[in-house]
This record gives structure tokens, sequence and C-alpha cells, in this order.
């Protein structure tokens, strides 16, 4: 869904919206002038791989929230983690057989 008045795009998947339970907004959106379109934090100019990434060097929700990114709460990281996985359960991989 494109909003108008902002042109962020509202992030879905084929389980809905990127957002936590009970929360009414989503929390990643695409917006074509951020970081070219790349999946952001809503609201902030902090993309999902760069969270994605600080998980992946072994950093902890908090250390996220509390030494890199303090604008972000923990479930934020939770939705970086949840758009990732959405995104993987989007996409169709064909394997075929090797001809060796």
């Amino acid at each position: 869904m494109l909003d108008q008045e902002d042109k962020t795009i509202d992030v879905r998947s084929p389980r809905g919206a990127f957002a936590m339970e009970n929360q009414s907004e989503a929390r990643i959106s695409v917006d074509p002038n951020v970081h070219f379109g790349t999946p952001c934090v809503a609201g902030t100019r902090i993309p999902v791989r760069d969270v994605l990434e600080l998980l992946q060097a072994g950093h902890s929700f908090e250390a996220i929230t509390t030494d890199y990114y303090p604008d972000l709460d923990e479930a934020d990281v939770q939705a970086c983690v949840e758009y990732a996985i959405d995104t993987i359960d989007a996409e169709h991989v064909h394997v075929t057989a090797s001809s060796s």
C-alpha cells in the first residue's frame, strides 16, 4: 500500500504487514526516497540489513538498541528478523539435478 503523502510503502508478506503483534503500524518500510528503497526500520534511515549484520556478528538485541542504534527498541530488531524470514519464505527456489 502506498501512502500518497510520504510515499512510504507498507511492506507486506503473505502473512501480513511486518508489524509486531498488537502493533497497528508496520515497523519496516520501503521508501524510494530513503536509501534508494532499501528496507529500513520505519521512521528511520536504518537499513534492515545493517541490523541483521549486527545480529550475525553476535550482538544481542540489547547491545544493538543500546550501543549501535539507541533510536530502535528490541521490537524493531525483532521486526528486522521477521522481515528476513518472511522474505526468504516468499522466495521460490528451483533445484535441478546436476548432469554429472
